[in-house]
């Protein structure tokens, strides 16, 4: 690992493009922009239509299927690790997830009735279940920790809009409560200024141990960088891991926000997961990349629960950023370190003792004991030579050819004109 010492990052702040009033509501990183929120458009991989109380998806969904399970799983499922999901609320009328929702959990949301295990957007439910949901017949998907246990802090409905002020209290209710890690796919443009309540609640998750993993935001069609909290917290705070979305390819999808302060990618694109009311569907956003890293370090911390000292939670983001899949071989403003690959981060027991470290210049063994073949814009004497030889063994066979080909038909011609090999006609 680096030579710098964890929790000491050089933080780098940087002023939000763009200050939104006080009251900025929390943006629902698949579509709840604002009250009342609504439901993502999303579609399944049978039918394209997609209902809470839906049919479970068979298929297994391609972000599932890169994993090694056996090896994923070696050491457990994430068991004794409580994840703190502040969102939606997470619906206990979906089987796949009910088991893993630990009480009744806490709702920061005061129009209606509100209730943290009633999810009326789906947004939350979709969120907990790529964390934790549980392996059934009937469906391909599964959560990266079915062990865990999550606890429901709602902070948005289809009546309210959440603020960084009730995303601040639920930050502090999950860490009163004695969570070991916190999943936020919601995130504010606010200006650094209108941010003290949440950067303090950061800031008591921190003194805690309590590490938060926060989606970058789904505003990158453009390119251009842009803050957005918490995730762009993680320029301050070693206990936040900002996550990018990728595609198939490892590579940012194109609604990912990119910035300097994203850490690690994770799968992001056509995304199945638990909905309210029973069922699956798919959706797509840095909302759903996020969870996936949370299930991941989920399954780091349950490993080395009993590690003493335990790994702190710039251990856990340093480790996960250190085994992802690197596409290049440092650090980028897409997709941080690279894709999460949790069988590798839990395949190595190594702990970390500082920053991630970008890849040498090349990986494969023994590969700078091999000389490049120099490449010659002209042609050399030993080519020429081929080459000539080429020419004579080629010109040989095709006068050897022509002489045949010549003899043949030289002789149908006689016989079909009645012609001796002297030049006599034949008679009958």
């Amino acid at each position: 690992m680096g030579s710098r010492a964890i929790g000491q990052r050089a933080g780098h702040r940087r002023r939000a493009t763009g200050a939104l009033v006080t009251a900025a509501c929390i943006v629902g990183l698949s579509g709840v922009t604002a009250a009342p929120a609504v439901a993502d458009d999303n579609t399944t991989l049978h039918s394209g239509e997609c209902k809470f109380g839906a049919s479970n998806i068979k298929e297994t969904p391609w972000s599932l299927q890169r994993l090694l399970v056996d090896q994923m799983w070696a050491s457990g499922k994430g068991e004794g690790v409580k994840v703190g999901v502040i969102d939606t609320g997470i619906d206990k009328g979906n089987s796949q997830i009910r088991p893993a929702i630990l009480g009744s959990g806490k709702s920061f949301v005061t129009k209606g009735k509100a209730t943290a295990t009633v999810d009326t957007v789906g947004h939350g439910t979709k969120v907990a279940g790529i964390i934790a949901a549980q392996k059934v017949p009937s469906s391909g998907f599964y959560g990266l920790a079915p062990g865990a246990k999550v606890i429901p802090y709602q902070t948005t409905s289809d009546q309210q809009a959440g603020t960084p002020v009730s995303l601040a209290k639920a930050i502090k209710a999950a860490v009163s409560d004695g969570v070991d890690l916190i999943n936020i796919s919601q995130g504010t443009l606010a200006s650094e200024s209108q941010l003290g309540p949440l950067k303090d609640a950061v800031s008591t998750a921190k003194n805690k141990g309590v590490l938060i993993v926060a989606s970058a935001g789904n505003d990158g069609a453009s390119g251009k960088e842009q803050n957005n909290y918490p995730a762009a917290f993680s320029d301050d705070f070693d206990n936040v891991l900002a996550v990018a979305a990728s595609d198939r390819n490892n590579e940012r999808a194109p609604f990912s926000q990119p910035g300097r302060f994203v850490g690690i990618a994770a799968p992001g694109v056509n995304m199945v997961s638990t909905v309210p009311g029973g069922g699956n569907c798919v959706d797509q956003g840095t909302s759903f990349a996020s969870p996936y890293v949370t299930g991941a370090a989920a399954l780091l911390i349950a490993k080395h629960q009993n590690d003493k000292p335990r790994w702190s939670p710039a251990q856990i983001i340093s480790h996960l950023e250190q085994t992802a899949d690197r596409v290049r071989k440092g650090k980028d403003k897409n997709i941080g370190w690279g894709v999460v690959n949790p069988v590798a981060a839990l395949n190595d027991d190594t702990r970390p003792t500082g920053d991630p470290t970008p890849d040498k210049v090349t990986n494969a063994a023994g590969a700078s004991d091999v000389e490049p073949v120099a490449v010659t814009l002209g042609e050399t004497a030993e080519d020429r030579q081929g080459r000539f030889a080429i020419y004579i063994v080629g010109g040989g066979l095709l006068a050897v050819a022509a002489v045949v080909g010549s003899s043949i038909a030289i002789r149908d011609w006689r016989r079909k004109n009645g012609l001796t090999t002297h030049g006599e006609a034949q008679h009958g």
